[in-house]
């Protein structure tokens, strides 16, 4: 008597790719180049070539899945800023001065689409959404780091002075759209240099030069 092969349940094999894994990187994909509210679950289901019943018994809804697809990319995020500090633990300058040189790099990449966390407050406004929330508390969360840093540097007001600094890299976020990924790179860093000096009473803070590319030292008399 023939065997009748069943269909194979629990966990993928190994180095399958899981349901959950096709309807994520499908999702992170079209959500960030497309815009959340303009791509469908069905076409989410349609790319990933996972059945919509599957996506629903992982998802229970498109907003579970903008969720997940947020938390995605914070952790994403998170694990790049947690490898730049390793490299740069013991000089928190040199790290500073690395981080907004990264965050710079990434939004000069061609598939820029604007900062993800920024583009889910603005097309929800529900501050309740569950997607919003991970997004708000990614913007927090940066705000929190960078606070440690400048206070690590002797800043008198970290959380003011942590503000500012977010103030700036948010508005990279927005200006990277059409900036040119070399004279982003250095305003923002020099930028942060010039809010930095006046709060480092006696602290030199070295910068570059857009124009002549030389070494600069402010320091508050």
């Amino acid at each position: 008597m023939k065997a009748v092969t069943r269909p194979r349940r629990g966990a993928p094999a190994k180095g399958e790719v899981s349901a959950r894994e096709r309807i994520l990187a499908t999702a992170n994909e079209l959500f960030y180049r497309e815009g959340i509210r303009a791509i469908g679950v069905d076409t989410v289901v349609e790319q990933s070539g996972v059945s919509k019943t599957s996506l629903y018994r992982l998802f229970e809804s498109k907003d579970a899945l903008i969720a997940a697809f947020a938390a995605e990319r914070d952790q994403s995020f998170w694990a790049w800023w947690d490898h730049v500090e390793e490299q740069h633990a013991d000089d928190q300058r040199v790290l500073l001065d690395a981080l907004l040189s990264g965050i710079a790099e990434r939004i000069g990449r061609p598939a820029y689409r604007g900062c993800p966390f920024l583009n889910l407050m603005t097309e929800f406004p529900d501050q309740d959404h569950p997607g919003r929330v991970v997004a708000r508390g990614n913007k927090q969360e940066m705000r929190a780091r960078l606070a440690t840093i400048v206070a690590k540097l002797g800043a008198a007001d970290p959380d003011r002075v942590a503000s500012q600094l977010a103030l700036i890299i948010n508005g990279a976020y927005a200006t990277g759209l059409f900036a040119e990924p070399a004279d982003l790179r250095d305003d923002l860093v020099d930028a942060a240099h010039k809010l930095l000096a006046p709060s480092l009473p006696g602290r030199a803070i070295a910068g570059r030069g857009k124009d002549t590319g030389k070494r600069l030292v402010r320091s508050r008399k």
